[in-house]
């Protein structure tokens, strides 16, 4: 069985290209020249620059020596928060703006919900000399101001969506109408490995480089390039995409995702689309979703910005179906503590998005000799406010 895409834009029974009408030309364009443009000799030279000297990769694979002795087992931490912007986003924005550039766009339309990715967007577009509008729910900009003003500082125009959830879907929902109405001069940037084919495959590829630097990485301090286990949060599941990519084959490194199940799975304030959700479609691709019984998205909840997505992407809602991955939920509570522990034991302060992925060694127990890559996809400088007022320091 395959893990990857297949030439029809689908995971197994997941992802597609699920649109109105008046975006099939758009998509049409991208499907038929990403992989054409992303395999030019002269793109791969101006990515790999950008990556190196801009967003200042690789990005260090670290041996965290007092989390390793308390849980007993090797766990080394990726660290995209220590790239330019502070999370994994930039990776695919640059990729997606040599694109763009390459298919003549002008302006740069973008959803965000932690506001990572929408910075990470206005970062690219300043770079390129792009007009660049972000999409950000109302309820995320009054969380997320300090991403908010970066947006502002970096030269992008900052939309609130002000109806639904007002949250990430919403945002994206208003992404995509402005898409339509503008087709010939714009592209969307999706941040995450959600969207119609060919966004989900395109944006695998551009955060596979985390998976590409692991294998050596790991090749040069364990003289092994697979781990025993690769652990990443997933709301979209951009940063899981790009830390499993090169592994998705090899069944001997297993996969663990961790979802965010907010103040509790059953508790009706919750993202965690694997237990909950049901096979449909979101934002043009077939994926599992939160829904009522009459197919109404139920809206989800996480004391995290970026992982309160009422879905999937469907590379992952693959992995799930198919048992290939190894689905975890994490309460807000249990995030909170373990980015806490973090600070405490190593001195990082991680994005409470990655909080949730760290929080998987109170819930399961490794060997001493298993090798634990964990993907640590943000700094939380973004979150500062949220670790204060959770725990009153």
């Amino acid at each position: 069985m395959s893990y990857n895409i297949n030439n029809n834009g689908y995971y197994g029974e997941f992802g597609g290209a699920y649109i109105p009408e008046m975006l099939y030309p758009n998509v049409e364009e991208l499907r038929q020249n990403y992989l054409k443009i992303m395999e030019e000799p002269s793109f791969q030279k101006e990515f790999n620059q950008l990556l190196k000297d801009y967003v200042g990769r690789p990005s260090p694979l670290y041996f965290a020596k007092r989390l390793s002795e308390k849980y007993n087992t090797k766990i080394y931490l990726k660290r995209e928060d220590l790239n330019h912007t502070g999370a994994h986003k930039i990776n695919n924005t640059i990729g997606q703006i040599l694109v763009a550039k390459r298919l003549g766009k002008q302006r740069i339309i973008a959803e965000t919900g932690a506001g990572q990715h929408g910075v990470a967007t206005a970062t690219v577009c300043a770079l390129m000399g792009l007009e660049c509008i972000v999409y950000m729910g109302e309820i995320d900009i009054a969380r997320q101001a300090p991403n908010v003003a970066r947006m502002k500082m970096l030269g992008a125009t900052v939309v609130p969506a002000k109806s639904g959830s007002r949250t990430l879907k919403d945002a994206t929902n208003e992404a995509i109408r402005d898409w339509i109405n503008n087709p010939i001069n714009t592209h969307y940037i999706i941040g995450s490995v959600v969207g119609p084919h060919p966004y989900p495959d395109m944006v695998a590829r551009f955060q596979a480089i985390i998976s590409e630097e692991i294998k050596w990485q790991l090749n040069e301090k364990e003289l092994q390039s697979n781990p025993d286990y690769v652990i990443a949060c997933v709301g979209g599941g951009s940063n899981a995409a790009g830390a499993y990519y090169h592994f998705l084959e090899d069944t001997n490194v297993k996969l663990i995702a961790v979802e965010a199940a907010g103040k509790g799975v059953n508790s009706g304030e919750s993202a965690a689309t694997s237990i909950l959700g049901k096979e449909g479609i979101i934002h043009g691709s077939k994926t599992l979703l939160m829904q009522t019984k009459d197919g109404q998205i139920t809206e989800p909840y996480s004391i995290s910005a970026g992982l309160d997505y009422p879905g999937v992407g469907p590379m992952h809602a693959h992995l799930f179906k198919t048992g290939r991955a190894e689905f975890i939920s994490i309460t807000d509570e249990q995030a909170m503590s373990a980015g806490l522990e973090l600070c405490q034991l190593e001195g990082i302060i991680p994005a409470i998005e990655s909080a949730h992925a760290l929080a998987i060694f109170e819930k399961k127990t490794f060997q001493p000799q298993d090798i634990v890559v964990l993907n640590l996809s943000g700094r939380g400088d973004k979150d500062l406010e949220t670790y204060i007022n959770h725990f009153e320091l």
